[in-house]
C-alpha cells in the first residue's frame, strides 16, 4: 500500500481522505501490521491474569480463545469503514457523532491509545532492567532511563515519519519477533507441569465472564478505535470480507498461540504467577538460559515497539480529530511527552503493574466500547461510500453535533461504569455504584459485566433509532 513513496520521508497526510491515487494494495498486507502489534511476548503474560480470576486451564482456554477472536472481529468490521472512506476511525466516526459532536469519542479514543502507548514503553522499561541485571550489567535506575528513551525514540520515529515506514517496521518486527518467540517457547517448555495445570480447580460463571471481558479489552477493544487507519489506504473497490478477516487473523493469530502457552507457564508454578503481575515480561526472562538473555530483551523490546508504533500513529491522528491544529508529525512528539511522564510515574512511584493495568483496561473499555457499538451500528446501516468532503463540515449532511449518540455514550459509561470494579486500583473504588441496587454485589462484582453492557446499549440505540438518520444522509 503506497509503497511509491521512501519510507524515511514523512507523511504528507494527516486527517485527511487519502486520494484514489495513493489509494493502493490489498487485504493482505494488513497482516504485517496486525500481527506485528500483537505478537509481543507480553500475550504470554496473559496467561496469569487470566487465571487471576480463580478459573481452570480449561475455561481460561475458551475465554481466552473467543474474547481475541471476537474482539478482533469487532476490529475488522470497523476498519471496512477505512476503505469506504479513506480517512482515519475517528474522522469516519463523525457520520455517527456530528463533526464537532466527534470530539467526545475521540477525546475517550486518544486517551486510551496513549494509555496503551505508556503500558508498552512501561513494559519494555521493566524487560530491559530485568535482563540487564541478570547479565551482571546493572539494572537501576540509569538502566530504565535508557531504555526509556530508546524505546520512546523508536515508536515516535515511527509515528512521525508515518505510514509507509510502519509498513516497513512491521515486516521486520513480524518475521524477527516470530522467530525469536518460537525460541523462547522451545527453551521453556520443559518447564510446562502438565498436572498441576489440569489440577487447577474450575471457577463460577462470574469469574468466567470477568476473565473473558479482562481479554477482550486487552487486545481487540484496545484497537477498534483505530481499526480504520490502515485500512484507509485500500482502494474503495477492496473486498470488505477480506477487510474483516485479513484484519481479525492477522490479529488474533499470535495471541491466542501466546495466551495458550502462558496459560501453560503460568498454571504450572505459582511462583512464577505471582512473579508476573509485578514486572510481566520481566518475569519471563527469569525462567531463561543466561546466554538467551539478549535475544529475548531484543524480541521483548521490538514487539513492544510493534505495538507502540501503531499506537503513537493513530493517536496522533486523533490528537488531530479531537480540533488540536498542529501537523501530524508534533502530534506523535506531543503523545510521546505523555508517554514519557506517564512512563516515570508507573516505573518509579506507582508500585506494582497488574492493579494499575487492570484499572486502565477496564475504566477507559467501558466508553470505548460504548462508541463501537455506536460505530458497528452506524457502518451496518450504511448501504454507500462516505461522503468525503462533509467529514469535515458542519454543516454538512453529518451535520455538526448529533445528540443521540453523543448521549448514548454518556449514559452507556455511566451504566458501564456502575457495574465495574477495579478491587487492585484504589483510586478506581468509586466504580461498581450500580451493583448493590440491582443485587449483584455478592458474587458478580468482579465480572465487570458493564463492558459488555456498554457495547451492547452502544450498538441497540444506535441500530434502532439511527435508521431514519443514516437513510436521510445517504439520500442527500
Amino acid at each position: 500500500m503506497a509503497q511509491d513513496r521512501k519510507p524515511f520521508q514523512v507523511e504528507a497526510n494527516g486527517i485527511n481522505v487519502i486520494t484514489g491515487a495513493e489509494r493502493k494494495g490489498s487485504p493482505r498486507q494488513l497482516f504485517w501490521p496486525w500481527f506485528a502489534a500483537n505478537v509481543s511476548v507480553f500475550g504470554l503474560s496473559y496467561g496469569s491474569f487470566v487465571l487471576a480470576f480463580g478459573i481452570s486451564f480449561w475455561q481460561a482456554v475458551i475465554v481466552g480463545s473467543i474474547g481475541i477472536a471476537v474482539s478482533f472481529l469487532l476490529c475488522g468490521l470497523v476498519a471496512v469503514a477505512g476503505k469506504r472512506g479513506s480517512a482515519p476511525t475517528m474522522v469516519l466516526s463523525r457520520a455517527a457523532f456530528g463533526v464537532r459532536g466527534n470530539r467526545l469519542p475521540s477525546l475517550i479514543s486518544w486517551m486510551l491509545t496513549v494509555g496503551w502507548e505508556t503500558v508498552l514503553t512501561i513494559l519494555a522499561t521493566f524487560a530491559t532492567a530485568t535482563v540487564f541485571e541478570r547479565l551482571g550489567w546493572g539494572g537501576g535506575t540509569t538502566t530504565k532511563i535508557i531504555a526509556l528513551v530508546v524505546v520512546t525514540a523508536l515508536a515516535v520515529a515511527g509515528g512521525v515519519l508515518g505510514f509507509d515506514l510502519i509498513m516497513r517496521m512491521q515486516t521486520w518486527i513480524t518475521i524477527i519477533t516470530g522467530a525469536l518467540t518460537i525460541g523462547y517457547i522451545v527453551f521453556v517448555a520443559h518447564r510446562v507441569d502438565f498436572a498441576a495445570v489440569s489440577a487447577l480447580p474450575p471457577g463460577p460463571v462470574q469469574n468466567v465472564i470477568g476473565a473473558l471481558v479482562f481479554v477482550m479489552t486487552g487486545f481487540g477493544l484496545g484497537w477498534v478505535n483505530a481499526a480504520a487507519d490502515y485500512s484507509r489506504y485500500l482502494p474503495r473497490g477492496t473486498s470488505g470480507r477480506a477487510v474483516v478477516g485479513w484484519t481479525a487473523f492477522s490479529s488474533s493469530l499470535a495471541p491466542i498461540v501466546l495466551l495458550l502457552f502462558g496459560l501453560l507457564l503460568a498454571g504450572s508454578s505459582p511462583e512464577l504467577n505471582a512473579a508476573i503481575a509485578a514486572d510481566p515480561i520481566g518475569a519471563l526472562a527469569a525462567i531463561l538460559p543466561t546466554w538467551y538473555l539478549v535475544p529475548f530483551a531484543l524480541v521483548a523490546v521490538l514487539g513492544l515497539v510493534g505495538g507502540a508504533v501503531l499506537n503513537i500513529y493513530s493517536s496522533g491522528l486523533t490528537l488531530l480529530a479531537l480540533g488540536v491544529r498542529i501537523p501530524r508529525y508534533a502530534a506523535s512528539f506531543v503523545d510521546g511527552v505523555v508517554v514519557v511522564a506517564g512512563t516515570v510515574y508507573v516505573v518509579f512511584f506507582a508500585g506494582t503493574f497488574f492493579g494499575q493495568f487492570q484499572g486502565f483496561l477496564i475504566t477507559l473499555g467501558v466508553p470505548i466500547a460504548v462508541w463501537c457499538g455506536v460505530m458497528l451500528a452506524d457502518i451496518a446501516l450504511r448501504r454507500s461510500d462516505y461522503a468525503e468532503n462533509d467529514l469535515y463540515t458542519p454543516s454538512g449532511r453529518y451535520g455538526d453535533v448529533r445528540v443521540l449518540p453523543i448521549a448514548t455514550v454518556l449514559a452507556g459509561t455511566a451504566i458501564g461504569w456502575g457495574l465495574v470494579t477495579n478491587a487492585n486500583a484504589d483510586w478506581l473504588g468509586w466504580q461498581g455504584y450500580l451493583l448493590s441496587p440491582l443485587g449483584l454485589a455478592e458474587g458478580w462484582s468482579g465480572a465487570n459485566l458493564g463492558v459488555l453492557v456498554a457495547l451492547v446499549i452502544g450498538f441497540l440505540v444506535t441500530f434502532t433509532a439511527g435508521r431514519g438518520r443514516v437513510m436521510a444522509q445517504e439520500r442527500t
